[in-house]
């Protein structure tokens, strides 16, 4: 919906079309929000980054993974550089999904930048950049946090590389920033979590025993999942409901203890954080040191004709 359409309509209409929108726009994104991991951390802690230096994420996602970061040493102030997380893991696997079936993993990452470094604008990108970021939709974690840049679920796939396009900022115009090494810290994950924030199970973990007993029977249940009927030590009889799409380590007749996982464990994903640094240079300390190098050179070279001029009229000397 243009502007020139909205001008068609009265005032009152425009602001009834627009609380309508984001009514819509509010119900989407909470229908979509299991599948938008991102959003989990957004929406429950003001920064990512806790005091102990672990990123939020691992809350949720509780297996270790490894991922790595790739920035410049140095970059000069309000130019554009990449910064390249990697987040490995084969292709092959396949994650359980909330439905109990099976699909590809998604990858997603939290970038936290130094005050002042933010994400680039598209109209400065470069034509590589644009090619690099064009099926990402890279934001910032908030409003107020804009050195902070999330980015996700994505399909995994094709996404085990983010390309994240940073604007470093001018500490001529920012009395915040200054020339200094400053740390970058990063979180990303693939495939989903095993805890939700309400501090529920999903259905990617393995489902474990309440009690010592036998398993006496195993049926296939409603939900697309298994009953198992367990005997406790004592005679007494309770179900397990297995969900839909993992599988039984156990079978019938077989004796189990409490906490023994009576399936597999289906997570195939997990978090990991990595850091790095990188300094901001002042381009007149780089001048400075250009011209300093020149100097030096200059006066060795002068040193040496200096010294073969000397020689010279020592030979002549000697000579004569």
């Amino acid at each position: 919906m243009n502007k020139n359409y909205l001008e068609r309509y009265p005032k009152t209409l425009k602001k009834i079309i627009i609380i309508i929108i984001s009514i819509i726009s509010l119900f989407s994104n909470q229908q979509n929000k299991v599948y938008s991991f991102p959003i989990y951390a957004q929406q429950g802690y003001e920064n990512p980054r806790e005091a102990t230096g672990r990123i939020v994420c691992a809350n949720c996602h509780l297996a270790q993974r490894s991922v790595s970061i790739e920035v410049p040493k140095s970059v000069l102030p309000n130019s554009i550089f990449e910064a390249k997380v990697s987040i490995p893991y084969d292709v092959n696997n396949k994650q359980i999904l909330a439905s109990g079936t099976e699909g590809s993993l998604n990858t997603g990452a939290v970038l936290i930048l130094p005050e002042g470094f933010k994400l680039a604008p598209t109209n400065l990108l470069s034509n590589e950049l644009k090619v690099k970021t064009k099926n990402l939709y890279i934001q910032p974690y908030s409003t107020s946090q804009e050195n902070i840049l999330v980015v996700g679920p994505v399909p995994g796939k094709n996404n085990q590389e983010l390309t994240f396009p940073i604007l470093s900022p001018n500490p001529n115009k920012n009395k915040n920033v200054h020339f200094l090494k400053y740390p970058i810290y990063v979180g990303a994950n693939r495939g989903r979590g095993q805890i939700y924030p309400t501090g529920d199970k999903s259905n990617n973990n393995p489902i474990t025993a309440n009690y010592n007993g036998k398993v006496i029977k195993i049926s296939p249940n409603k939900q697309g999942g298994f009953s198992v009927s367990i005997e406790k030590s004592g005679g007494e009889n309770f179900t397990e409901n297995i969900p839909k799409g993992l599988k039984l380590t156990v079978q019938e007749g077989n004796n189990i203890i409490t906490n023994q996982n009576l399936t597999d464990d289906p997570n195939v994903g997990g978090f990991g954080q990595d850091e790095t640094e990188i300094i901001l240079q002042n381009p007149t300390r780089i001048k400075n040191m250009i011209l300093f190098f020149i100097v030096v050179t200059l006066a060795q070279i002068f040193f040496v004709l200096k010294k073969k001029q000397w020689e010279k009229v020592q030979a002549a000397d000697m000579n004569f």
